[in-house]
């Protein structure tokens, strides 16, 4: 298991983030206004998190770890630090496979959502199976 360090990714370094996600092909990309959080091991990108903020919280809308290190606790580890700086709650969506991951780290499921979210939600669910989720 890798020992990555924690952050919050500063505005001018985003391109990285892009740079991650294309490396490992994925269709992911940041988007102005998120904030990006990163686990880095030495120099290198090892996950990624984007969060947005919105009316009463923030929405995370992406959250993407490299292949060969899934299932070591990256994931929940870059998810800890970065919520553990936002007391508000958090909504995200997911497909239903990953509802126990997000639940095992206090998120539960969620009917109720902010306007903004639930008009999104109704028009992702046309092509996708996915759930809402919320902590705090």
């Amino acid at each position: 298991m890798i020992t990555p360090r924690f952050r919050c990714l500063p505005l001018q370094l985003r391109p990285l983030v892009d740079k991650f996600y294309r490396d490992h092909r994925s269709p992911m990309r940041s988007q102005a206004g998120d904030e990006l959080w990163v686990a880095q091991s030495a120099s290198e990108i090892v996950a990624a998190l984007s969060l947005r903020p919105l009316a009463g919280g923030q929405w995370l809308t992406g959250l993407f770890v490299a292949p060969a290190l899934r299932r070591q606790g990256v994931a929940a580890a870059l998810l800890g630090h970065s919520l553990a700086l936002h007391p508000e709650p958090v909504w995200l969506f997911c497909h239903p496979e990953l509802r126990s991951f997000y639940q095992r780290l206090g998120f539960e499921d969620c009917q109720s959502l902010p306007t903004e979210l639930a008009e999104r939600l109704t028009r992702y669910q046309r092509n996708n199976s996915l759930v809402s989720l919320r902590i705090h």
